[in-house]
């Protein structure tokens, strides 16, 4: 008899900056609504990529535009329980260039840029990933 597996969820979460500031949303939706998090969402099994599901999330959450060659890949967070929704793999990426006016759209109920020393309380554990984005040094590159 065939083993059956149970797979997780995959999803893209992006990490953009304007000059020093860092881009957050509200979130509409459960879990963690009107909690502050980064732009991201669920990979379209079988339709896309992870660098395209970050593109298309970036766009239908803040209205901005990316190409998947301006993602630099962050962090995989792959812990059972870093998702109340069931087992999720996050993949961050940074939003090296970008374009267009920031909306609150889609899941995002509304935005801001945050000062990276005065950040609201963060959904899921998105902190973390902000924390190594900083640590590496990213958030002193000119945008």
């Amino acid at each position: 008899m065939a083993k059956e597996y149970k797979n997780p969820a995959a999803t893209a979460t992006l990490i953009v900056q304007r000059e020093d500031k860092l881009l957050l949303i509200q979130r509409k939706n459960e879990p963690y609504k009107d909690f502050w998090a980064l732009p991201g969402g669920f990979l379209e099994c079988g339709k896309e990529t992870l660098e395209e599901a970050g593109v298309r999330e970036l766009g239908e959450e803040t209205g901005l535009v990316t190409k998947v060659e301006d993602l630099i890949l962050l962090r995989v967070a792959s812990e059972p329980d870093r998702d109340p929704r069931g087992h999720v793999i996050d993949h961050v990426y940074v939003v090296s260039n970008y374009s267009g006016t920031v909306e609150a759209k889609d899941d995002a109920k509304d935005y801001k840029w945050f000062s990276f020393n005065n950040l609201p309380p963060i959904a899921f554990d998105h902190i973390k990933a902000i924390k190594i984005y900083m640590e590496k040094g990213y958030h002193y590159i000119e945008k």
